[in-house]
């Protein structure tokens, strides 16, 4: 398959893998990839060539500057010693620990890729780290540790890897050697990551004097830094250029957004910018696992040193050893912080060593596209041309781990949190990892949901725009409400258990025959008063019979017509001919039909009205949200049939910018409100803001380009 058609298939996977997790939010994104790479190999019979120097470029150059540039710099920086100490010695302490118990388990596979292994299974995936610890309700510092090494033990976990490969292509190590060469690589590394991306800075701080402030190429310029960087520093300099880009995008995260570039634009296009590229590597990363799994299960079949299921056992056992030496480190951080808290009893009670969080600790380290990515950047052959030793077991190793830990997580998610919630990994998530728990915690306030803020604040602009509304602002009050009642439905739906939401659909579908019963009437009235044509009369009735027939369908009964091809031909008959007089009478009797609508709204609201009004109807049983939804559409309605001149189009325009000016100004009052109360807290109202901010910007985009 050329590149390209490569390309195009691998992103259509990406998004269709993406809407397969919409309605299978249990199973992780990554895994669905998974399983799409592999029916795109088995069917299509997709393959796809794979070079080590570029596919480390591609996918962890960019992977890992997104990382560093979102480097916490709150509670994680309070607790820097704990996370260097688990992002480095925990990654060589699993690269030795693990890589000798590898061999062991596996003897047919050499040392160093036992180490290289071990060393490229060590990284954990950050989203699916704290997605698993928050929902655990981990303590606090255990909370922090385990999401903070998971931003930074991809570098770590890449450089040992990296010395296990040379070792095993070239034959040769020395412990002397390497640990020179390491200093050099990692400082040298750390100082070019700081060196290009200080000049880089300067450069576009250079440029922004000069006028060149576009935001655009401010943002492709941030794209490519970190893919300059990781060639320069390896090219050039021989150093490591996985260490270059973390230190380049952490450096970034502190200089390089300072708010006095007056870019506020930047900043957003930028973020949805990395989210979008996190998005599709990371799936791609997935596929391309697929992709290579039937290639790895091939090789290992047809090996005669190791059975097929004894590979299965053993890619079990491979994850049991990194839990096991995961739980270990991290039950002993747990008692080494209790012994040096006893001077302070209630700090002691606080840190007492627990295996369950320890455990729990450990079942977050679910690996992710940096480990694939890895993985499958190891080289085909060594320096004499030979075969690279055993490197289809080894994917087939990391791929089964991988899967292992999401599918364990998956599982053991529900079983250890409330929440229920799914498992978040690079590929669905675009949190900023510097917010990592804003969920109170015990003893505080007990926040409301998202969902319920956004009600909360959306009917605060209902409110508003029914104060603002005027006789000449009818149409574009009544507009906005109903777009808004459209949302807050949608919400409360959700926030409803599933037998309160089926009484309210079904109390809703009531109002709504009363209603159409209303307009049935008020249609056969016209008609028999002779006001509309019988033209009219047949499409307003085959309208009114299409909603019946959607409501019919909506609670799952189903009018059964027959299926004889005659009554098929009379239907269709029926349809064109109703499509024939539409198309020929439309311009005749626009007034007609504007005249009907405006009776049948009115006597949808007089049905309501009397049925309301009766003696055996309990009003207290209805949704208020839902009657109130019913008659601003049919007020919605009335307004919709007047006639409009074109200059009171264009001051209906303004009055819809005006009125959601006011109603934006009304939910912003309402976040306001909620955070004062302690109903949210502040990472909660900036999200809410940040979307007020994005309704806001669309407004105005709409307005500059009418």
């Amino acid at each position: 398959m050329h590149i390209l058609e490569a390309v195009i298939l691998l992103m259509t996977l990406v998004v269709f893998s993406n809407v397969v997790d919409h309605f299978v939010p249990a199973v992780p994104v990554s895994l669905i990839q998974v399983v799409l790479g592999l029916a795109a190999a088995l069917i299509m019979r997709v393959t796809i060539p794979l070079e080590t120097d570029w596919f480390l470029l591609l996918f962890i150059a960019p992977l890992l500057f997104n990382d560093g540039r979102r480097f916490p710099k709150r509670e994680l920086w309070k607790l820097r010693g704990p996370i260097l100490t688990n992002a480095i010695v925990l990654v060589f302490l699993t690269t030795i620990l693990g890589g000798l118990l590898f061999h062991l388990i596996i003897p047919t596979m050499p040392f160093s890729v036992s180490f290289a292994l071990a060393a490229i299974l060590s990284p954990t995936d950050p989203v699916a780290v704290q997605s698993i610890s928050k929902r655990a309700k981990l303590p606090e510092g255990i909370l922090h540790i385990v999401s903070g090494e998971s931003l930074i033990n991809d570098a770590s976990g890449l450089i040992a890897f990296k010395y296990a490969i040379a070792a095993t292509v070239t034959g040769v190590f020395s412990v002397k050697a390497a640990a020179i060469d390491f200093v050099y690589i990692s400082i040298m590394g750390f100082i070019s990551g700081l060196a290009i991306m200080g000049l880089i800075l300067l450069i576009e701080n250079w440029l922004y004097r000069q006028g060149i402030n576009d935001v655009i190429f401010s943002t492709v310029l941030q794209v490519t830094t970190p893919f300059v960087v990781y060639l320069v520093t390896e090219e050039f300099l021989h150093a490591s250029g996985v260490i270059a880009v973390v230190a380049a995008g952490i450096i970034f995260h502190f200089y390089g957004t300072s708010p006095d570039r007056s870019q506020p634009e930047l900043k957003l296009v930028s973020e949805k910018t990395w989210d979008i590229i996190i998005y599709t590597l990371n799936g791609i990363v997935f596929l391309i696992l697929g992709i290579e799994l039937p290639l790895a299960t091939t090789n290992v079949i047809q090996n005669n040193k190791i059975n097929t299921f004894a590979a299965l056992g053993i890619s079990f056992l491979a994850w049991l050893i990194l839990l096991a030496i995961r739980v270990a480190w991290i039950y002993a951080y747990q008692a080494v912080s209790s012994i040096r808290s006893r001077k302070i009893a209630s700090i002691q009670t606080k840190l007492m060593p627990t295996f369950k969080a320890a455990l729990l600790a450990g079942l977050s380290g679910v690996r992710g596209a940096v480990t694939m990515a890895g993985v499958l950047s190891i080289p085909m052959t060594v320096a004499n041309g030979d075969s690279f030793p055993s490197r289809s077991l080894a994917l087939f190793v990391a791929a089964g781990v991988i899967i292992i830990s999401l599918v364990v997580a998956t599982v053991t998610l529900p079983l250890i949190s409330e929440d229920k919630a799914p498992l978040l990994t690079r590929a669905n998530s675009t949190d900023n990892p510097d917010e990592i728990d804003s969920s109170p915690a015990d003893g505080e306030t007990e926040y409301i949901s998202e969902d319920e803020a956004r009600v909360y604040i959306m009917k605060l602009a209902v409110q508003r725009i029914e104060e603002e509304r005027r006789p000449n602002n009818q149409k574009e009050a009544f507009d906005l409400i109903l777009d808004y009642q459209f949302l807050i439905r949608r919400l409360e739906l959700k926030l409803q258990d599933k037998k309160e939401m089926d009484s309210i659909i079904a109390d809703e579908l009531a109002l709504r025959r009363v209603a159409l019963r209303g307009e049935r009437a008020a249609v056969q009235k016209l008609f028999d008063d002779q006001k509309i044509s019988k033209q009219a009369f047949l499409i307003a009735n085959a309208k009114l019979q299409r909603l019946e027939n959607r409501m019919i369908r909506s609670v799952g009964r189903k009018v059964k017509l027959g299926r004889g091809t005659v009554r098929n031909f009379i239907k269709l008959r029926n349809r064109v001919s109703l499509w024939l007089i539409r198309r020929k009478t439309d311009e005749d009797i626009s007034d007609e039909l504007a005249l009907i609508q405006r009776e049948q709204a009115k006597a949808a609201i007089s049905a309501l009205s009397d049925y309301f009004a009766r003696d055996d109807i309990d009003n207290q049983r209805f949704d208020s949200q839902s009657v109130y939804h019913l008659i601003v559409h049919y007020r919605n309605q009335i307004e919709l049939a007047k006639d409009h001149s074109k200059k009171q189009i264009n001051d209906q325009a303004m009055n819809y910018q005006s009125l959601r000016i006011k109603a934006l100004a009304a939910e912003r009052e309402g976040v306001q409100v909620l955070l004062e109360q302690g109903n949210i807290d502040w990472s909660m109202a900036a999200h809410l803001r940040q979307y007020i901010n994005y309704s806001e910007t669309v407004l105005i985009m709409d307005y500059q380009n009418e």
